[in-house]
């Protein structure tokens, strides 16, 4: 696997399956060694295999992004097996469809730490290198579902625009050790994740009325966002969040 990437090191959290697993691939193939951060050991171990098939390099590394021993024991890990970290992306996250009403304080404890807490923590373990080698790159995966009222998601939803505003608070903040830090914003895409309203004919045909393109997008179609974001051509691009919704956001 070579391309734009030879000789950098990535990590991703939530690596293990939907878009952590394709962007994990899609950075491998660029030329990157990949850390696969994530809960599911199993799942890490066969991407891993995967990854060295194609003569790529990765390492697979349970992690749990809430707990701040853990995700320096990984950045640690990553540096110590590779030799240095160039790329972080913040992939973690995880939701529930409930009024809030109807939420309990733990399961909205367990968004919030997931996709907010877990992002602050990797960043601030791999931005140590980041800023002490004057160059990095943070790509930050938000949701466009933050960007209009979503019902039954106000945890998920409220997690993701707190990411976009870390997003742009850090974005100026290492920006003079030219580190960038930007962000996707994804709508609905064929991953395990809406498994179960892929399933369900009559809910995906709901869904995608709320969509102009008529359809979900394929894992594949947000790679070239990514090594945009994470690559050489986008070191005057800082602050930036790249929404990929088919234009679901924009109605």
């Amino acid at each position: 696997m070579t391309g734009v990437l030879d000789g950098k090191v990535a990590v991703v959290t939530g690596a293990g399956r939907g878009l952590g697993k394709a962007m994990a691939l899609a950075l491998a193939e660029a030329g990157a060694a990949v850390t696969l951060a994530g809960r599911t050991a199993a799942h890490l171990d066969a991407l891993s295999a995967e990854i060295k098939a194609a003569n790529g390099e990765a390492l697979a590394c349970p992690t749990d992004v809430t707990d701040e021993a853990a995700v320096e024991r990984m950045i640690a890990a990553t540096v110590e097996t590779f030799g240095r970290v160039d790329i972080l992306v913040n992939n973690s996250g995880v939701l529930t469809t409930t009024p809030l009403l109807d939420q309990p304080a733990d399961d909205w404890d367990r968004i919030i730490d997931t996709n907010l807490r877990g992002t602050f923590l990797a960043t601030k373990a791999a931005g140590r290198h980041f800023v002490g080698q004057r160059s990095g790159k943070v790509l930050n995966v938000a949701s466009s579902f933050a960007l209009k009222g979503t019902p039954h998601h106000a945890a998920y939803c409220a997690s993701k625009a707190a990411v976009m505003a870390f997003t742009r608070s850090m974005a100026v903040e290492w920006a003079r050790h030219n580190v960038q830090v930007n962000a996707v914003a994804p709508g609905y895409f064929v991953t395990d994740i809406n498994a179960d309203v892929r399933a369900d004919e009559e809910l995906t045909g709901k869904v995608l009325k709320t969509i102009p393109a008529r359809r979900m997008g394929s894992p594949d179609e947000l790679a070239p966002w990514l090594l945009l974001l994470v690559g050489p051509r986008s070191a005057y691009t800082t602050g930036s969040i790249v929404v990929i919704d088919g234009g679901q956001s924009l109605q």
